[in-house]
């Protein structure tokens, strides 16, 4: 008997550590209003479309004023701040899809095996030569306050976090140094960025 009750005690266990994310996970709730759509809540909360619903198992975009959703956790305010002022710093005078896109580059870059698995690790990557990734980063434009379309870009690109056409590069094709970058696939252009994979 006490061999079945240690078994049992190690398979909840094991599945509790293995499960997907369940709603006790979340980190606060949202009552739907009117007009909402699932995209506005995770644009507005800053998580990805893809995990609200998978949260809240949601397989169609029906949704009803009065419904209450959990909200998954993301990335904190310190985080979402530092991609802001990265994104304000690289971005400044691009257009608002051209500061997603760049938002995009990070968290996908996170996302990546090829790069750091945070915000910061990302953002204050070095190379093997010593430089870093971001300009700045090196030039110090990054301790720059963000302005408020740089944090909405990344809200949106939280929003849209996973979609996309994997970019996890951009330059300015007039002002790049690396050959090495020019032989990568571009993904899209906006503004004065080539973003790439």
């Amino acid at each position: 008997m006490k061999r079945i009750k240690k078994i049992a005690v190690t398979l909840g266990l094991t599945l509790s550590l293995f499960s997907l994310p369940t709603i006790a996970d979340a980190a606060t709730s949202y009552t739907v209003q009117s007009g909402d759509s699932l995209w506005k809540i995770a644009n507005r909360h800053g998580v990805s479309l893809a995990s609200l619903q998978h949260i809240n198992n949601r397989y169609s975009a029906l949704i009803y004023p009065g419904e209450t959703l959990s909200i998954p956790t993301t990335l904190s305010a310190s985080d979402q701040d530092l991609m802001a002022r990265m994104v304000h710093a690289e971005a400044k005078g691009e257009s608002y899809a051209g500061k997603v896109a760049v938002a995009t580059v990070i968290l996908n870059r996170v996302d990546h095996k090829d790069f750091p698995n945070t915000v910061s690790g990302v953002i204050y990557q070095r190379s093997v030569g010593g430089y870093y990734a971001f300009t700045p980063v090196k030039n110090g434009t990054i301790n720059q306050p963000a302005d408020a379309e740089a944090k909405r870009a990344v809200k949106e690109a939280l929003a849209f976090r996973g979609q996309g056409q994997g970019s996890i590069y951009f330059y300015n094709p007039r002002t790049a140094k690396s050959d090495w970058i020019l032989t990568r696939e571009v993904t899209i252009t906006i503004g004065n960025h080539r973003f790439a994979k």
